[in-house]
């Protein structure tokens, strides 16, 4: 059931030693909400901290964080990533940062945990760096959009 469990239910890393080379993609999401303060601080436009502007930072942050993916999951395969992409939609209003991690390369499998892995380092960033107002930060519903290539296709509905 499980891709990572071998015959008696032990770790193992899936062999994608016979699997061909295809074009791979993913998105994921991450939402950042903020309390009140930062709220206020973001109408008046981008956050800079003492470590920088609070989204440059969040994004390259985000994108070192998908580049190591491998290195922070367990029996992740390294994959060369095509490309990284984070955009970070600041809503002041409804004080909720959306972050977005798209990911492309050519390999033998696929980049989701690439994509759920920037998104994610992104809005830990975010809320490292804006700590110091409020730890009233809340990060949630982090989840995969959509991916290509490989076996399937899938798209969050």
């Amino acid at each position: 059931m499980f891709s990572h469990l071998d015959a008696q239910n032990r770790p193992a890393m899936v062999d994608v030693g016979d699997k061909a080379v295809t074009a791979r993609t993913a998105h994921a999401v991450a939402t950042v909400t903020l309390p009140g303060e930062l709220a206020a601080l973001l109408r008046d436009g981008e956050i800079a901290t003492k470590k920088g502007p609070l989204f440059h930072t969040a994004i390259l942050a985000g994108i070192m964080g998908a580049k190591r993916t491998s290195d922070l999951i367990p029996l992740c395969h390294p994959l060369p990533l095509d490309d990284c992409k984070i955009e970070i939609d600041a809503d002041a209003a409804r004080a909720d940062v959306t972050i977005h991690c798209r990911v492309r390369t050519h390999g033998k499998t696929g980049v989701e945990m690439e994509a759920l892995t920037g998104a994610t380092v992104a809005a830990l960033t975010l809320y490292d760096m804006a700590k110091a107002v409020s730890h009233g930060i809340v990060i949630k519903d982090v989840h995969l959009v959509e991916k290509t290539g490989g076996k399937s296709d899938y798209r969050a509905l």
